[in-house]
């Protein structure tokens, strides 16, 4: 690679890599801050905070990479037009391809990493965040319990747990607990208990040396039971037994599926890659300013067509979805769209310095 196309390189490289920064800065600070109510009500502890907002920029990072390399273009390429350096180089002889040589070698490494990202390691964070968040909901639920306080506890029965005390090995003493089945009513009384499958969803409170009284309130007829050792089950909700999001299903079984909604999904996750490689083609002719226009004069064309593009993609999922005789035509249609852009604003390009060539030579 010659020096002048190395000099185009870095200077995308660095624009790509400090735009992507900002925007995933300003990214999780919005997922910080959602990750921290829930960690507030859940009572999440510190490492579980930290790892969900790990598998939050993962899935995040999907999204910022054709964004931050098309702003990175545009801003690195129209530093070296507005200071005339692009000009220069083109007077020497730099043709077009020299200058698309190292973005798309940039977008290709970006395309393959998006690959990867969007089909694999996304989704399978989107899961990780989803069982860790319902074990730290299910954890946090029990170490919530405190000494001389009622806790309700969730699940098939609601459950009312008070225990006067805890020693230092985590045995519970003088217990009274309640629990609704239906009509009837339990209530428990005993010395002692320990809780057995801490952060599991099917736990289990063991009382030793009590009593046990069972009846339906208002009637007047309770059975009474004595007991050496007795256990109440408590299950808990299980966030991941929801079931995953569309967006974190496997690939592979998106891949061989006929609903409209996971083909769709499919789609959208491999619109990732292409994107990268359209807005790249897209913005080295986008950035080309004219004399004495300002760096920054073509952001706002940047954004506009970003979310242009973006809300296409969204517009032709829906598509798919509402309309299953459309279907055939997918996504696809989209980046042919934005990819005869493209071509059209290439060709553009190429006639504008045909003519100022010719000017220059007259």
């Amino acid at each position: 690679m010659r020096i002048l196309e190395r000099y185009i390189l870095r200077e995308v490289l660095q624009n790509w890599l400090g735009v992507t920064f900002v925007l995933l800065l300003i990214m999780l600070s919005n997922a910080l801050a959602m990750v921290l109510s829930h960690a507030v009500q859940g009572g999440f502890s510190s490492k579980v905070v930290l790892t969900l907002l790990g598998l939050t920029a993962v899935q995040q990072i999907v999204v910022l990479i054709p964004v931050g390399l098309f702003m990175g273009i545009m801003l690195a390429l129209g530093r070296l037009w507005h200071e005339s350096e692009l000009t220069a180089m083109q007077a020497c002889g730099l043709a077009n391809t020299r200058v698309l040589k190292p973005v798309l070698l940039l977008a290709l490494l970006a395309a393959a990493v998006l690959v990867w990202l969007a089909l694999e390691l996304a989704p399978q964070s989107g899961q990780r965040a989803l069982a860790l968040r319902s074990s730290a909901l299910r954890q946090a639920q029990f170490s919530s319990l405190q000494p001389g306080q009622f806790v309700t506890f969730g699940g098939n029965a609601g459950i009312v747990f008070y225990a006067e005390s805890i020693d230092q090995e985590g045995v519970l003493h003088n217990i009274y607990a309640e629990r609704s089945l239906g009509e009837a009513l339990e209530i428990w009384t005993a010395k002692r208990a320990i809780q057995q499958g801490i952060g599991e969803q099917r736990q289990t409170f063991q009382l030793y040396e009590g009593q046990l009284y069972r009846g339906v309130p208002g009637r007047g007829e309770f059975r009474m039971i004595d007991f050496a050792e007795g256990g109440i089950p408590v299950s808990l909700p299980d966030v991941a037994a929801i079931g995953p999001d569309l967006d974190m299903r496997d690939t592979s079984a998106l891949m061989h599926s006929e609903n409209l909604l996971e083909r769709a999904e499919l789609q959208r996750r491999l619109s990732s890659p292409l994107m990268v490689l359209v807005l790249s083609l897209l913005a080295i002719p986008l950035s080309r300013l004219k004399p004495r226009q300002g760096r920054y004069a073509k952001v706002g064309y940047f954004i506009l067509l970003y979310l242009i593009y973006s809300g296409l993609i969204v517009v032709a999922g829906n598509t798919m979805v509402i309309n299953p005789s459309m279907a055939w035509l997918g996504m696809w249609w989209v980046h042919a769209a934005v990819l005869l852009l493209a071509a059209a604003l290439w060709w553009l390009s190429g006639r504008t310095g045909m003519l100022s060539l010719r000017m220059r030579q007259r």
